[in-house]
């Protein structure tokens, strides 16, 4: 297990305590340090089953520079939305777990980090 985490976001300080708590085994990726490449996005988006689109945090100040908000959502839109995240780990949802059974959860809630634990 994995979870990919920005050690200044409470959501994710929450979900490691909780790993810990439960006596977890993983392994933590500060991904605005250790920056995911196209490739592991695309991986990671096929194990949480969800497009680019929908772990893009679109508040973020580079989303507004870049104008996400208006950017298609769409199959043919794919790979610009993944080179924008890659570019910019800060627009990566936080935190996302890579369970053990080949899954993965954006683990925003305690319920989807017991969820990856369960898998």
């Amino acid at each position: 297990m994995e979870i990919w985490i920005n050690p200044a976001c409470s959501k994710c300080r929450s979900a490691v305590q909780l790993l810990d708590a439960e006596g977890a085994e993983y392994t933590v990726r500060r991904y605005l340090e250790d920056v995911p490449s196209p490739d592991e996005i695309r991986a990671v988006l096929d194990r949480l089953g969800l497009e680019p689109w929908d772990i893009t945090r679109t508040q973020e100040a580079a989303a507004k520079e870049l104008g996400l908000k208006e950017w298609p959502r769409e199959a043919g839109s794919r790979e610009r939305w993944i080179s924008a995240l890659a570019e910019h780990p800060k627009l990566i949802q936080r935190p996302i777990i890579t369970a053990d059974d080949g899954t993965a959860v954006v683990a925003r809630t305690e319920e989807a980090v017991r969820d990856a634990l369960e898998r």
